[in-house]
């Protein structure tokens, strides 16, 4: 795992054989960074990062400078990797949680300016993610983006706060935008 700028940019770290997530791809993360340092203001962000596999996302964000940074794995190989990053980077700045996103989204009581989730492909319960990240516990503060990675077998673009699609390779990302209150 690379992480790409910032700064920890350019360290790499050697992910474990058995892990079982689906990292990101480097193209469509630095694709996707690309994007949101245009319209994000990582040093003023809350963030969340869901089905965190190997914490690429988080530890991205966290080398741009972002203050806060939850990051929810349930499975040990991952979580342990994310700790031993983390500990390697000497950055208190992560909070990494053991356990079913679900279940911490349904019981969460803190709102994020950003949210990032990559739930493996074929989760049964993939197409409820947007719903229940959106409507569930005011998760995602007014004016907050959530972003969901998918395949392209997927379409959200009915979804009431849906914004944008983008597709890098094989890596598909919808936006989603919580409209501030008036």
């Amino acid at each position: 795992m690379r992480i790409i700028r910032g700064k920890y940019g350019r360290r790499r770290f050697d992910v474990p054989s058995n892990i079982k997530a689906r990292p990101t791809t480097d193209f469509a993360r630095e694709n996707l960074f690309n994007v949101l340092e245009n319209r994000l203001d990582f040093e003023e962000l809350t963030s969340l990062d869901l089905f965190a596999g190997t914490g690429a996302i988080s530890f991205e964000l966290l080398s741009r400078g972002c203050p806060r940074v939850v990051c929810v794995e349930k499975h040990p190989t991952q979580y342990s990797f994310i700790s031993k990053v983390q500990r390697m980077l000497n950055d208190d700045n992560l909070q990494i949680i053991k356990g079913d996103v679900f279940k911490f989204v349904a019981s969460c009581g803190e709102s994020f300016d950003f949210i990032f989730a990559d739930p493996p492909y074929d989760l049964p319960q993939l197409e409820s993610i947007p719903s229940r990240v959106l409507d569930e516990n005011c998760l995602l503060k007014p004016g907050g983006l959530f972003i969901l990675e998918h395949s392209r077998n997927n379409d959200f673009s009915s979804h009431q706060w849906f914004e944008e699609h983008r597709v890098y390779g094989s890596v598909n990302f919808s936006f989603f935008v919580r409209p501030t209150e008036d």
